[in-house]
């Protein structure tokens, strides 16, 4: 495989409007505990928005950075640790990055991948906000390590 195809993931970030500061974040939490916080048995989401609600995509946005705000997820440079969204994210691991936005991640990885499913890691590994879809709802999934 080339690098090219290996990095294809820093293009889908960059397109999100997302800055990537360091590419593997080693001392983060493993993935697979991350994936078993959002998607395990049991798991009940802080929010959840129906597909067919009027303007979905952007009350999910605004649901996923309020709840991302008041953890808090960002430090006050806007970076964070995301999973790559799309295929192959969780294989790539937890990426550091930079939102040079600040609004409307969901809505803007969606319009890139199709989808607005990812997930985000604060800094020190202990709290994670994502998005999951789950039958006919967008869900807003937060965890905290203790």
């Amino acid at each position: 495989m080339s690098n090219e195809i290996d990095h294809a993931w820093v293009e889908v970030l960059q397109r999100c409007d997302l800055q990537v500061v360091e590419e593997c974040a080693v001392d983060a939490l493993p993935v697979n505990s991350a994936i078993y916080a959002v998607n395990g048995v049991g798991v009940e989401p802080v929010a959840s928005i129906p597909f067919s609600s009027p303007e979905a995509m952007g009350e999910l946005s605004r649901v996923w950075h309020a709840r991302s705000t008041g953890l808090p997820l960002y430090d006050q440079e806007g970076r964070f640790l995301l999973m790559p969204p799309g295929a192959g994210g969780s294989k790539v691991g937890w990426v550091k990055v930079r939102d040079r936005t600040g609004t409307g991640l969901p809505s803007r990885i969606a319009s890139v991948t199709g989808s607005p499913e990812f997930m985000a890691l604060s800094l020190d590994g202990r709290r994670i906000c994502a998005v999951s879809i789950e039958d006919y709802e967008y869900w807003v999934i937060v965890h905290e390590f203790t």
